[in-house]
């Protein structure tokens, strides 16, 4: 991390100036703290990690240095009794610092930080599928993984606090009409068609928010690759990746809460429910393109359709570990393959699995398995996917 003074128009500009004197190093706690007569040379982190839920949530702690590396940062905790991780009598849990990355609220030489969480005896939180998910990286990385995940989301209208809003936006809200809930329901709009990569104020429903998660995300250091308007009106898309191995879950969890962050200002819910409008409305999805080294080479498609048959020896667990919710979803309507039926074929989004038409031409490249609903844990999805390949290409971890 370089060390300059990024303006956010917001209070943290007010300490500009001084974030030319950090220093850099590791973390000396209130030892580095406490000699200080003022702590406006200091940098904050907002350590980030995921709930009983997957939900990503955040506290900030301040810094004595700048960390570089994960291994600067201190080892902290939070009230896991808060967030379903632990019970009150014994609440405290651990958060270990595994990736770093640039505040784009704060800026400057501000941080926020991806943690995991862990119970008292060191053992992976209730929450924390990613010590699982870095096993299986580590014991397959001589495969070499590629991950590239295309997160669906819907932006939704305000609702009563604490409670997820029932409204995307592009629904007009209004007394009576359907998804009627104390009197107040809404209208659907024009039916789709215009809304997937459409431009127009009546068309491309909340692009103010997804251009700036998107260059939020960028300064960040987070690997997005694009985006688009999708299917459905306020329903969006952003691509992260290709991420090699347990990078993707990081890259795609703080890419949530960058987008949690970003609706928080201005005033909207981000749904990732996988069929958050019900009737004649896409649902959202996180389609995740997937290749390990042998399919990228000469002779790569056998390797992808041998992959592609060991996913439907294995269609149950798979489903079982992309998300909840998604039975809504896979019904064989709406780009989808219903969830009890497994296929996969060449540029068909109808099938559970698609390979890429550039992928059959070249002969090798990349598989996209479209069940993974928008809700899903990455980390959840990447496991499975890398033990089903190991077991169709007998390879033993």
């Amino acid at each position: 991390m370089s060390s300059f003074a990024v303006k956010t128009n917001t209070s943290w500009d007010l300490l500009g100036d001084s974030q030319r004197l950090n220093e850099f190093g590791k973390d000396e706690g209130g030892r580095g703290l406490g000699p200080k007569s003022t702590y406006q040379n200091c940098v904050v982190a907002e350590y980030v990690w995921c709930d009983a839920f997957g939900v990503p949530r955040s506290k900030t702690k301040t810094l004595s240095k700048v960390p570089t590396k994960p291994e600067d940062l201190p080892l902290w905790n939070f009230d896991g009794s808060s967030t379903e991780q632990a019970e009150g009598q014994d609440s405290d849990v651990f958060l270990i610092p595994r990736a770093i990355f640039r505040d784009p609220f704060r800026g400057g030489n501000h941080i926020m930080v991806l943690a995991e969480c862990y119970d008292n005896q060191m053992r992976p939180a209730i929450g924390n599928a990613r010590a699982a998910c870095e096993a299986v990286m580590s014991k397959t990385a001589c495969m070499d993984p590629w991950f590239g995940i295309e997160q669906e989301y819907t932006l939704m209208t305000e609702a009563r606090v604490g409670e997820a809003s029932q409204i995307p936006i592009g629904f007009n809200r209004e007394v009576g009409g359907s998804g009627k809930e104390g009197g107040i329901g809404f209208s659907e709009p024009a039916p789709q068609g215009p809304y997937y990569c459409g431009a127009g104020c009546n068309v491309a429903i909340g692009r103010d928010v997804v251009e700036d998660h998107y260059a939020k995300c960028l300064y960040a250091g987070i690997k997005v690759a694009g985006i688009n308007a999708e299917v459905m009106p306020g329903q969006w898309e952003y691509q992260v990746g290709p991420c090699r191995g347990i990078e993707i879950g990081d890259h795609l969890i703080m890419s949530r809460y960058i987008m949690y962050r970003v609706t928080e200002e201005r005033g909207v819910q981000v749904s990732f429910h996988p069929k958050p409008a019900s009737g004649d409305w896409n649902g959202a999805g996180c389609h995740t393109n997937f290749s390990i080294q042998a399919m990228r080479e000469e002779g790569g498609l056998a390797v992808i359709e041998k992959v592609c048959k060991g996913f439907g020896k294995f269609a149950k667990e798979h489903i079982e570990a992309y998300g909840e919710g998604n039975e809504l979803r896979l019904t064989g309507k709406h780009e989808t393959c219903d969830m009890h039926t497994f296929k996969f074929g060449v540029a068909d989004r109808g099938c559970s699995i698609r390979i890429p038409r550039e992928t059959q031409r070249a002969g090798k490249g990349y598989m996209e398995d479209r069940r993974p609903a928008a809700n899903c844990c990455p980390y959840k999805v990447c496991t499975r996917m890398m033990l089903t390949t190991c077991d169709a290409l007998g390879f033993d971890i």
